[in-house]
């Protein structure tokens, strides 16, 4: 993993979009490229015109590299104190604060104890790396105003295949473990199941074993989403599932690419969750996040027929 450092000038920023998705109103990154250098990664697309990737000499649609600033706490802590109008901030957005770069130089925890010295402000944090654990005890101290969340993409048993994906992020057995510390010390914890993948989480029998994990966590909030058809994710995870021998999964992620076939497999992936959902919570705590442009049109009619839990991300 080659580190590039590239000083940004964002500590505290409005997020429209992921308050849109009533994730948070604002955001804190560490940086512009993760190092967990998951393969349906979308931050590169997002943002590929981001001068720091310019600045490194890198490409931001490939992986092997990380970018990011060790001196984002200190923006932090100008912004948690000038910033009058405080609500709730996502830890990251774009990046993951717990990432192995990112742990060296301690940025989660920097930037977590910066935002909470400020009274205000609350944090949902937002990360694939099971190192989180090592914040609890100062997220206890102020758990009222903090959400842990760690993405969970799979259930354990074919942690394998998220390897492949999800190169350098810490197991599926770790971040649950991680999710199930949180809960037992009664920290406010809250799903996320995003993206659940074709052929790897997308099935009946997984998403009810999801969610009935999410529930034993104690949840407050569901969030679910199909993987993003765009740019080269889908075409990257079929490659490295191919070279690993995953070939079923790896034709699942070929068949997606076609528009009829994507809308087909996110309509059954909705139903699927709001059917588990409704068996074993509440469906007011499902956010299934939902950007309806590939949607064939009877697709969409079909979703809109039962869509609670429900949120659509663009106009269709």
């Amino acid at each position: 993993m080659r580190i590039h450092y590239a000083e940004l000038k964002s500590g505290i920023s409005r997020t429209p979009e992921f308050e849109r998705k009533k994730l948070a109103q604002y955001a804190v990154n560490v940086g512009t490229k993760c190092g967990h250098g998951c393969l349906y990664c979308s931050t590169g697309a997002m943002l590929r015109m981001h001068k720091s990737f310019r600045q490194c000499g890198v490409n931001p649609f490939e992986f092997g590299y990380a970018i990011l600033d060790p001196k984002t706490p200190q923006r932090v802590v100008r912004d948690a104190i000038r910033i009058q109008k405080r609500g709730l901030i996502q830890l990251c957005t774009t990046v993951d604060a717990w990432a192995p770069e990112a742990q060296e130089h301690q940025l989660g925890r920097k930037c977590l104890n910066a935002i909470l010295s400020q009274p205000g402000w609350t944090v949902r944090i937002l990360t694939k790396n099971a190192a989180v654990r090592s914040e609890f005890d100062l997220i206890e101290k102020y758990r009222d105003r903090v959400l842990v969340g760690l993405t969970i993409t799979a259930t354990p048993e074919i942690n394998d295949i998220i390897e492949i994906i999800e190169p350098n992020a810490s197991s599926i057995q770790d971040r649950m473990a991680t999710m199930v510390e949180a809960a037992a010390r009664g920290l406010r914890t809250y799903a996320m199941f995003c993206p659940l993948l074709p052929g790897i989480a997308d099935s009946p029998e997984k998403i009810e074993q999801l969610i009935k994990f999410a529930v034993d966590c104690r949840v407050e909030e569901i969030f679910a989403e199909p993987v993003n058809p765009r740019a080269s994710a889908l075409r990257l995870c079929k490659e490295a599932l191919d070279l690993w021998g995953y070939q079923k999964q790896a034709v699942a992620m070929e068949e997606i690419r076609h528009r009829s076939k994507w809308s087909h497999y996110v309509t059954e992936l909705i139903q699927n969750v709001q059917r588990s959902v409704r068996k074993h919570s509440d469906i007011a705590k499902l956010r299934f996040l939902l950007y309806p442009s590939n949607l064939t049109s009877e697709d969409a009619a079909k979703i809109r027929k039962d869509d609670a839990g429900v949120i659509w991300l663009a106009k269709d």
